[in-house]
């Protein structure tokens, strides 16, 4: 993809703010037509820059109230096979991969602690599994759009 200017830098932080908003919104807090920003916002969607639109549901509102980090560190054989076996755990929202004496960094919420033991036990069968309680989460920041 060319590169981003100005614009879509705007329109890129007022989505990340608001997924929601219409074209029409948009193009009028960036100085747009509606049909030129909702072309700028489609060309953002095809290029992979926009990735996808989301509701963020809070935890505890569905029943999950332990949200626990669990670090995982295999080996080079073991990793696909963890990694694999993570992507088939509903519990585990997000996974990453990491350097640093662990592999892999899971974000894992469950409604109590008999399933984030199983999930744990599961997980450990492919390393050492080192797992920390999160007692509070903060609004997790957009992502900076400037260069």
């Amino acid at each position: 993809m060319e590169s981003l200017d100005a614009i879509d830098r705007a329109i890129l932080d007022l989505l990340q703010a608001d997924g929601r908003l219409t074209g029409a919104a948009v193009g009028r807090r960036v100085g747009l037509s509606q049909p030129a920003a909702g072309a700028r916002i489609q060309r953002l969607e095809k290029n992979g820059v926009i990735t996808g639109y989301r509701a963020v549901v809070a935890p505890a509102a569905v029943g999950l109230n332990i949200h626990a980090l669990v670090r995982l560190r295999t080996t080079h054989a073991q990793l696909a096979q963890a990694l694999a076996l993570a992507a088939r755990i509903p519990e585990v929202v997000s996974t990453l991969r990491v350097t640093g004496e662990d592999c892999l960094v899971l974000d894992v919420h469950c409604s109590h602690a008999e399933r984030l033991e199983q999930i744990v036990d599961s997980l450990a069968r492919h390393g050492a599994v080192t797992t920390s309680l999160v007692l509070r989460s903060y609004p997790p920041k957009p992502l900076p759009t400037a260069p």
